[in-house]
């Protein structure tokens, strides 16, 4: 909108906001398949390696050293580490897509029971599917298994804000098993954390002023870190005052409890 719209910017600027907005456009759904991408990556080199050491196209060095590399990719650490930032997309995926092929080559009774459509069936072609039809939330969706929720030891806590208290609410069980699915599939949906904002009004012949709805998920809250800055940015671009729908605050104002996520 402020590409087309915008007062204030010259045409080559105006490029520059189109060009920033065309890349933004074609990495998006890079952001969509980051698990399946990682994992399917993780998955297709140790798969390639295997065979060729298996065929004693490769030596035993070459093999150890490529295990060493492919372990400290899938390393997860955990919750409590320095360095801990969430799921390791390379494990996880890697992980799943290990699973899936068990499930087809072997599946046990659980397994036929709940992937009845691709236990027994070829691996390679169940794969393919899947990389080239899903998403991260959708393939979480289809192919997580109760093997793979307890291996993670995965369970799913609700999450109340203001709240120092969380209450355990689905564990490592059949009963529990379609709600930390359904929960870790939404981690990997992007409406769960990219904030749903609008234009709903620019007053283009009065004040100019740019007027903004947000639609909370989950009543997330803005990111105080950086909710200023890009109303900051905003304003730079648009030229004159940007708002929020719901309170009228404008930008100098703009350090209240705004809702969003």
């Amino acid at each position: 909108f402020i590409e087309k719209h915008s007062p204030v910017l010259e045409p080559w600027e105006r490029e520059i906001v189109r060009i920033v907005r065309k890349m933004a456009q074609y990495f998006y759904p890079q952001r969509q398949t980051k698990l399946m991408n990682e994992g399917f990556a993780s998955f297709t080199h140790y798969y390639i390696m295997y065979r060729m050491w298996e065929k004693g196209l490769i030596t035993e060095g070459s093999m150890l050293e490529f295990l060493g590399s492919h372990a400290g990719v899938l390393t997860q650490f955990p919750y409590d580490h320095k360095h801990y930032s969430g799921y390791n997309p390379y494990a996880l995926g890697f992980d799943m897509f290990t699973d899936i092929r068990r499930i087809c080559e072997k599946p046990d009774a659980e397994d036929k029971e709940m992937f009845p459509h691709i236990a027994g069936e070829n691996w390679k072609e169940v794969i393919l599917d899947a990389v080239a039809n899903y998403r991260d939330e959708s393939f979480v969706m289809q192919f997580l298994s109760p093997k793979i929720v307890s291996k993670w030891q995965l369970f799913k806590v609700d999450d109340k804000q203001g709240s120092d208290k969380h209450n355990v609410n689905a564990i490592q069980n059949r009963s529990h098993f379609n709600d930390i699915r359904s929960g870790l599939s939404n981690q990997y949906s992007m409406s769960q954390y990219h904030p749903d904002i609008e234009v709903v009004n620019a007053n283009i012949h009065g004040s100019r002023t740019l007027e903004l709805k947000h639609t909370p998920v989950n009543g997330e809250k803005l990111d105080d870190k950086t909710k200023d800055a890009v109303l900051t940015y905003m304003e730079f671009l648009w030229g004159y005052s940007v708002e929020f729908e719901k309170d009228k605050i404008s930008l100098n104002d703009f350090y209240g409890d705004v809702a969003g996520c």
